[in-house]
């Protein structure tokens, strides 16, 4: 597939592989924004839900799809005429503990499949959702952590570890695929993800969500340890601009992290949480519930994001209190209070 990687977004159509989700409305609603001609928004509604995507719902621009990644007619039907697709669908870590099995098919296969529905369908770009977990979790993990940092595995849990281990191969997929046919491509390593329309499915994430309805009901927030543990997020909205900018920039056959401006603390994050509901009671300091999956971090670390810059021109914008303040404000808006 020679030619120019750069797929602009005005006139062009793009389909959001499980896009009924968190990162997937916000994508869609970017690349509307920017005057994409169509988005189709392809989901099973396993994991996704109508409540994400209900203010997208009346666009002339946006079609939903029902299908799923396991059924290449499906992927076959919503490719079709596409000139890029973000490749989001996929089990994690608290979904994987539940369902490993499940969850290494549609984390690997599905990225197969969907690739190959790519080169059947003549797709000039994908765009891979990968993740900070190809980096592990646990007391290696440390320091500066850039793209050539390796995997670590020692003492975490099995399903972080597994749900690591399929976005390591989802990336080789998509070398392969431009080995082999000239497939571009762009991965995007995300941060925990936090944002408007939140969703229960990221350990991390979730911590935010539990911590807030803890506060607001007058109880003491948890801290699992002395709370220095690390932590690191991105906002929503400057994924969904990456995403664009990858679609838009001339890199291919690259994977690069988005993180957020800076880490923080497991510490930082209650009491930014307890000051912007409004004030609440001192945290709690707890240990670890039995059989309750929580990503250990290990030691202070930075996952740094200056090659994306490089890479696709992108870098953070909003800074994780302005971001709670926005997850707040919505969680407290009529939207939030339905979802």
């Amino acid at each position: 597939m020679p030619g120019n990687p750069a797929v602009p977004i005005a006139g062009n159509r793009f389909c959001i592989v499980g896009g009924a989700s968190l990162v997937g409305s916000a994508t869609a609603a970017e690349l509307l924004d920017h005057g994409a001609a169509e988005v189709v928004l392809f989901d099973n509604f396993a994991f996704g839900s109508d409540a994400a995507i209900a203010h997208l719902r009346d666009h002339p621009r946006l079609r939903l799809v029902r299908g799923d990644v396991m059924r290449m007619a499906d992927l076959l039907r919503a490719t079709e005429g596409m000139a890029g697709v973000l490749q989001l669908a996929a089990y994690m870590t608290l979904s994987m503990d539940r369902d490993p099995w499940s969850g290494l098919d549609v984390n690997i296969r599905g990225v197969q499949n969907a690739l190959e529905a790519c080169r059947a369908s003549k797709v000039a770009k994908v765009v891979f959702a990968s993740s900070n977990a190809t980096y592990g979790y646990g007391p290696g993990v440390a320091g500066e952590l850039v793209e050539s940092t390796p995997f670590h595995s020692q003492g975490a849990p099995p399903a972080a570890i597994l749900y690591g281990a399929t976005k390591i191969i989802g990336e080789q997929l998509c070398r392969d695929a431009h080995r082999k046919w000239g497939q571009d491509y762009v991965v995007l390593r995300y941060s925990t993800v936090y944002g408007e329309r939140q969703h229960y499915r990221a350990a991390n994430a979730l911590y935010i969500i539990e911590t807030l309805e803890k506060v607001r009901r007058g109880e003491s927030p948890e801290v699992f340890g002395d709370g220095s543990e690390t932590k690191h997020f991105v906002y929503v909205g400057d994924l969904a601009r990456a995403n664009r900018m990858a679609f838009e920039s001339a890199a291919t056959d690259v994977a690069v992290n988005t993180s957020g401006p800076a880490p923080m603390t497991t510490l930082q994050l209650v009491e930014m949480v307890t000051e912007l509901a409004g004030g609440g009671p001192a945290p709690r300091f707890v240990g670890n519930a039995p059989g309750k999956v929580r990503l250990t971090s290990g030691g202070a670390f930075r996952i740094a994001h200056e090659a994306a810059f490089a890479a696709i021109g992108w870098k953070p914008e909003v800074d994780m209190k302005e971001g709670l303040r926005r997850l707040i404000a919505w969680r407290d808006s009529n939207e939030g209070k339905a979802a």
